[in-house]
């Protein structure tokens, strides 16, 4: 059995959270098929729990179960997060039986949880956007950034609303076992595998409107292509659009232009590479559409910090 991942549940707790959480970590396994986390739900006392949905869920497992788990996921519980900053006693007490060290995440509301027992001081957090005020009001001294998908601090993980957890159960998949599990971890679930933690949690118009035109046949071209030079004006063409009219329309359903789209599709391309093939960094860097590892080096410096050799020597995956 592998790393245990412990789910905190409390009363009102929103059930696609819950199960967000276990199919995800659930889903990923090793190249021999083997399951690679084992995924335990439980409470501040073993038994039933509210959801805040019209049914009852039981959990087997009370606090206990935090003690030996290498990751703790706290999920929202609307009924709870939002009313004070300081946590009820029982919950305090299943905190504190947290080894110190372990990995500790929260979705959506959940930073409330974390924020509350002092874990996301000095750190950047994230929460849900329409609970964004309440947190700042409640937690004025933490750096709270409204406008991205999850931040990562290393051993405290925050996400934003419920189908940001899902992007960050996958990085943090990811960033255990490389991209390679965590896109099949994806795949069995089908949800896309990998969005980056900066991009904008609300977009205002993220679905393009019944019948009209959509710059997501362009995105697909340009995905498929990804080793080649691909320009604006050609994926505009691809949307029978204009310019002008195409990188509005762009921003509008993604949240972003189209040449910071496109640079990040390009760094997720060539991380995979390096995670998955022995590919040098001169043939990945063309693979990826950077022409040159010069460049390659210079948009994986900027993205995430570090160099291709580094990143490959510490996420290259077992399959590899």
């Amino acid at each position: 059995m592998g790393e245990r991942v412990a789910v905190l549940v409390r009363d009102g707790v929103l059930p696609m959270e819950l199960g967000l959480v276990h199919q995800l970590f659930g889903a990923a396994v090793s190249a021999g098929g083997e399951r690679l986390y084992e995924v335990v739900t439980c409470a501040p006392e073993a038994g039933p729990v509210r959801t805040d949905a019209d049914f009852t869920i039981v959990a087997e497992h009370g606090p206990e179960a935090l003690e030996g788990a290498g990751t703790v996921v706290v999920p929202a519980s609307h009924e709870l997060d939002e009313r004070d900053a300081e946590l009820p006693a029982p919950v305090a007490a299943a905190l504190a039986r947290i080894v110190p060290g372990t990995r500790i995440a929260s979705i959506c509301t959940g930073a409330f949880v974390l924020a509350a027992a002092g874990l996301l001081e000095g750190r950047r957090a994230t929460t849900h956007w329409r609970s964004c005020a309440r947190f700042a009001e409640l937690f004025p001294h933490i750096e709270l950034d409204p406008g991205v998908l999850y931040t990562d601090g290393g051993d405290v993980l925050t996400s934003a609303g419920e189908a940001a957890g899902i992007d960050l159960c996958l990085h943090m998949i990811r960033c255990d076992h490389g991209a390679g599990v965590a896109a099949e971890a994806a795949r069995r679930t089908v949800v896309p595998p990998h969005r980056e933690g900066g991009q904008a949690q609300y977009v205002p118009r993220p679905v393009a409107e019944p019948g009209g035109a959509s710059t997501g046949a362009a995105r697909a071209w340009a995905l498929a292509r990804l080793d080649r030079p691909v320009t604006l004006a050609e994926m505009a063409a691809r949307s029978s659009m204009s310019v002008r009219t195409f990188t509005r329309r762009f921003r509008q359903e993604t949240g972003m232009a189209a040449g910071r789209w496109l640079a990040l599709r390009r760094v997720e391309r060539a991380r995979q590479l390096l995670e998955e093939t022995d590919l040098p960094v001169d043939r990945v860097a063309a693979e990826a559409g950077f022409g040159t590892g010069a460049s390659l080096r210079q948009h994986l410096q900027a993205e995430l910090g570090v160099s291709p050799t580094a990143y490959r020597a510490t996420f290259r995956g077992p399959a590899a």
